[in-house]
């Protein structure tokens, strides 16, 4: 699907979905229309509940006169304003009129570090509402109620939920930036952020539409990348009554892990860095330079390029690469430790064969997963293995993921943290509690329980679950082995309820020489609403005529590629025709 066909599809989904009014129909029915599922749906496959369709309403007033009806507990709304049509755009088309509503949540005076913390939100609402209500979660270490548009993922997204008619909520999670990352050392703010304010958000949103269109939202989606991905999991476990739909991309649910296994990669890199920074710190991006790591791209596409039947720079059999792909014999080793961009040294294929391997402690238990090779090694790989790795994931951890939280005087010298952080004596940390933390980083940042979506499934609710097997910081080997498991859990099929589907050469969240723009909402509607069960989603490369370019994408790409995202373990395979095109290619 090219990018501009994005939104006249989830204009005719959602035309589609504004029938029906119960809340359940249909109960009993499997999961697709045409009873086909992309994973095979077995024999004795538990039947699901529909969920009935989103009906549509308008904003009951104006939005002076709902800022003076609005009222919850504990809330403060500081701001009710009309927005007009067009004051913000999304890919260049004007969003319509809407009524901006900012405010904040259970504000308090911190007693550990003195302190004022409140979860700060925004919400938007249309005049023209399609009943639905979207939870759009941030990334990162949250801190910024960002705009809520409902972004939808993926790289360059053509629409934006609130822009066909969604109530979008955004939020800073319980904390500002001025307040990161320090926030960690307020034992409140760390559950808020690992999952408190979704859960008291999502009622007080709930309420707010309900005052607004006199009813409260038919279907409730939530959606997020990274950080947010993670939160769309925990979702998934914790408030699995509240959300009909929910989308998690490059979900880092096992965070604190991941923070450990960014500084595990620094310090293997610094072992092979052949300079110093002006901090007399081993300069992590000589250990690995921009020339070898497209060098080792090369090496990789050349062995798993065409294990999918098509030569086209994007290795789709993910699982068969990793058998054919040698770094030991594959990468041609230095004569002589000469290091001149075709090949690298021993002790370089040791640093980057443990960066891949993942983090361990000295009786070699793993700290974190595994990382496929992949050919997206370039800026994006970078940027998370030679810089956050060394300053955001060291912030994270010694201040939020590890208990005791360390000293803030740590904040000026955190590549030195990060670089001797022992990976026998603080990585066990992230399960600690002491003193006024009584729960530990794994508990409030992981879903509990995290295979046990029973809740969540026996309601007719649904998980799309997409990640970059060239992601960096969130490996796609963890979320494929959660999936395994959660497959196990569900009778060996988990597909009428959740599926997963790799993006190859994708980077964390977007980015990387991928085919990087889609749009899963739409797809989720029709699977939530309809019972249409998404066999594949269709995702396009953003190439020079693109309207947000990718720079990943090799120029030698035809204009407009796409490629069928496919459902685990099922993999795109060539099967003749243009190259270029989605329709070229099949899940098998």
């Amino acid at each position: 699907m090219k990018g501009t066909s994005i939104a006249v599809a989830a204009a005719a989904a959602l035309a589609l979905a504004a029938c029906g009014s119960s809340d359940v129909e249909n109960a009993g029915n499997t999961n697709g229309s045409s009873g086909n599922s992309s994973t095979g749906t077995s024999a004795n496959a538990t039947a699901l509940p529909q969920l009935s369709a989103a009906t549509p309403a308008t904003l009951a007033s104006t939005c002076a006169a709902l800022a003076a009806r609005l009222s919850y507990a504990n809330t403060t709304f500081a701001t009710v304003t009309d927005v007009a049509a067009g004051t913000l755009t999304v890919a260049g088309k004007p969003i319509a009129e809407h009524c901006l509503i900012q405010g904040s949540m259970n504000q308090r005076v911190s007693s550990v570090d003195g302190k004022t913390y409140a979860i700060g939100f925004e919400m938007r609402l249309p005049l023209a509402w399609n009943g639905r209500f979207f939870y759009q979660a941030n990334g990162g270490l949250d801190g910024n109620v960002v705009t809520a548009t409902g972004e939808i993922g993926g790289g360059g997204p053509t629409n934006d939920a609130l822009n066909i008619g969604f109530a979008v909520i955004s939020s800073d999670a319980g904390h500002s930036s001025s307040q990161n990352p320090l926030f960690g050392l307020d034992p409140q703010a760390r559950l808020d952020y690992g999952y408190n304010a979704v859960a008291t958000l999502t009622p007080m949103a709930k309420q707010v539409i309900r005052l607004a269109y006199g009813k409260g939202p038919d279907r409730s989606y939530f959606e997020g990348c990274s950080n947010g991905g993670r939160h769309a999991l925990v979702a998934a476990a914790r408030s699995s009554a509240e959300y009909d739909g929910i989308i998690a991309g490059d979900p880092g649910f096992h965070l604190p892990k991941a923070a450990i296994g960014e500084m595990w990669s620094a310090q293997q890199l610094a072992k092979v860095a052949t300079a110093t920074t002006s901090g007399g710190l081993p300069d992590i991006t000589t250990g690995f330079t921009a020339t070898e790591r497209q060098m080792v791209a090369a090496k990789i596409l050349a062995k798993c390029d065409a294990l999918d039947g098509a030569t086209d720079g994007l290795i789709q059999d993910i699982k068969a690469c990793q058998a054919n792909f040698s770094l030991a014999t594959d990468v041609p080793t230095c004569t002589n430790n000469v290091r001149d961009g075709t090949c690298l040294t021993t002790a370089q294929k040791d640093a980057i064969g443990n960066v891949f391997s993942g983090p361990r402690n000295s009786t070699g238990d793993a700290l974190y997963a595994s990382f496929p090779y992949d050919a997206g090694l370039g800026n994006g790989w970078s940027a998370w293995k030679q810089s956050n790795s060394i300053t955001l994931d060291p912030a994270a951890a010694a201040f939020t993921f590890t208990t005791l939280p360390q000293s803030a005087s740590i904040l000026s010298q955190l590549s030195t943290y990060a670089l001797n952080f022992s990976m026998d004596n603080d990585a066990p940390k992230i399960f600690a509690t002491g003193g006024v933390y009584t729960e530990s980083s794994w508990s409030f940042m992981t879903p509990p329980d995290e295979t046990n979506l029973s809740a969540l499934k026996q309601r007719g609710a649904k998980l799309m679950v997409y990640h970059g097997t060239s992601d960096p910081v969130f490996s796609s080997n963890d979320t494929t082995d959660w999936y395994q498991r959660l497959t196990a859990a569900n009778g060996g099929d988990a597909s009428n309820f959740a599926r997963l589907y790799t993006i190859a050469g994708m980077n964390h969240c977007s980015g990387g020489p991928s085919t990087d723009q889609f749009d899963m909402l739409t797809p989720m509607i029709a699977w939530v609403e309809q019972g249409t069960a998404p066999d594949s989603v269709i995702a396009s490369a953003r190439d020079a005529s693109s309207a947000s370019p990718n720079s990943d994408v090799p120029s030698s790409w035809g204009a407009g590629r796409t490629r069928p995202l496919c459902p685990y373990p099922k993999v795109a395979r060539y099967k003749g025709g243009d190259i270029d095109s989605a329709s070229s290619f099949a899940c098998s």
